[in-house]
């Protein structure tokens, strides 16, 4: 059994593993859905502390100083809103995530990296119009020759993708770890009650 790529590309950082706090935009919207917008626990006090959210949900489990016991917010919202970008940023990042985690010739998931459809040695430009999630075999099968010469097809044509797209794609990849707190404001396939 492989390891997922797509969770092993999004390292989570220790900070995150216990308690983390969902963030939410003023609009009660994930400021991002993949990754998801989650603060350590520590940040989510600071920040209800300093009067820059407001906590929706809490954990059971509590922090305590000399002089306070606070309960961990499992749950905030921005008090000010934040406007989405509609510029989406050329990251490696964003770029498995409009290919959906899948290699663009074969469609496989693992070991993937990424390629220029035109190479870079005839010209190709490093682009969303031009660069594609290819799993190692088929990069290095494609090496540095055209598409037509290698017999080999693209799943479909790399373009640049709108923010709001990605926003959407994101929300097809949820993390291994949704607490119950935060369903209410994810629209994953959560289950409906009838």
């Amino acid at each position: 059994m492989g390891i997922d790529f797509r969770t092993s590309f999004v390292r989570e950082p220790n900070s995150l593993r216990h308690h983390p706090a969902l963030v939410l935009n003023a609009d009660y919207r994930p400021l991002s859905y993949y990754p998801l917008s989650l603060w350590p626990w520590q940040e989510a006090v600071k920040a209800a502390f300093l009067d820059r959210v407001s906590i929706v949900a809490e954990y059971d489990a509590v922090v305590r100083s000399p002089t306070t016991v606070i309960r961990i917010p499992s749950v905030v919202v921005l008090k000010d809103y934040v406007k989405p970008q509609k510029r989406v940023a050329f990251t490696r990042f964003n770029l498995f995530l409009r290919d959906e985690f899948r290699c663009q010739y074969c469609g496989s998931t693992g070991d993937l990296t990424f390629d220029h459809v035109v190479p870079r040695a005839r010209g190709g430009r490093t682009s969303w119009e031009n660069v594609v999630a290819a799993c190692s075999r088929c990069n290095l099968a494609k090496g540095s020759r055209s598409l037509k010469n290698t017999g080999m097809t693209l799943r479909k044509p790399p373009r640049v993708p709108g923010a709001e797209e990605l926003k959407n794609m994101g929300r097809r990849f949820p993390p291994n770890h949704l607490h119950d707190t935060w369903l209410d404001f994810l629209y994953w396939d959560a289950e409906l009650e009838a």
